[in-house]
Order: C-alpha cells, then sequence, then structure tokens
C-alpha cells in the first residue's frame, strides 16, 4: 500500500484497521485497510490463511501515463524485483506499454497516452 501511494500521483492512505494481540491474525498485520491510487479505493488485507492461489496477471491494475518520464518511472518501479510480461515497447496498438508483475505479484499494465 505503501509502496503503490509512493509511486502514483493523487494517491493517499484512507485507513487502515490491524489486528491485534487477540488476533485472529498475527498482531499489527492489515485486518483491513483501504487506500485511493489516483481516485480509484482499493481495499486490502494480510491474509493470515495459507491459500493455494497466488495473484495471476488475469486481472490488473491500468495506469495511462500523460508523458514519457510518469511511464518509464512506473515501469522501472514497478519492475523492481518483479517480472516483465512485456517490456515498456512500442507493441503497434500503443507508442509505449509495458505490462509487469511487481515484486508483490499485483498486475500492472502501463500504457502512454
Amino acid at each position: 500500500m505503501n509502496f503503490y501511494v509512493s509511486l502514483i500521483p493523487g494517491s493517499r492512505i484512507i485507513s487502515v484497521k490491524r489486528h491485534g494481540a487477540e488476533g485472529p491474525g498475527p498482531a499489527g498485520s492489515v485486518l483491513l485497510a483501504s487506500f485511493s491510487l489516483g481516485g480509484l479505493t482499493v481495499k486490502c488485507s494480510d491474509s493470515f490463511v495459507h491459500h493455494e492461489f497466488t495473484f495471476t496477471p488475469s486481472i490488473s491494475m491500468f495506469i495511462t501515463c500523460r508523458t514519457e518520464d510518469e511511464i518509464d518511472h512506473l515501469a522501472k518501479e514497478l519492475g523492481v524485483a518483479g517480472k516483465f510480461l512485456m517490456p515498456l515497447n512500442n507493441y503497434g496498438f500503443s507508442r509505449k506499454f509495458a505490462w509487469v508483475n511487481d515484486r508483490f505479484g499485483v498486475s500492472w499494465q502501463l500504457n502512454l497516452e
């Protein structure tokens, strides 16, 4: 949450509720939080339950960037310890586009306006 808010202009943390010592999750982990990414409200939590699934790129956050500096910066930062599915390039449908799974496994599609 902090990472995304630091990258996307006009973003902020709205609320954070954490587990206490009584649980059921580890004390201090996020029970429920919400944050705004450039006007889009996102809700999240730390799951203490082990799941057999992870994030997939079938759902992505899509950002339309206004400048080349913006798309270059986002692609670079989201790509740190992540994996590019489509590196920043001209793919015909867009003069500059990238698709990246970030270090947390969240999928991002970045497009230059």
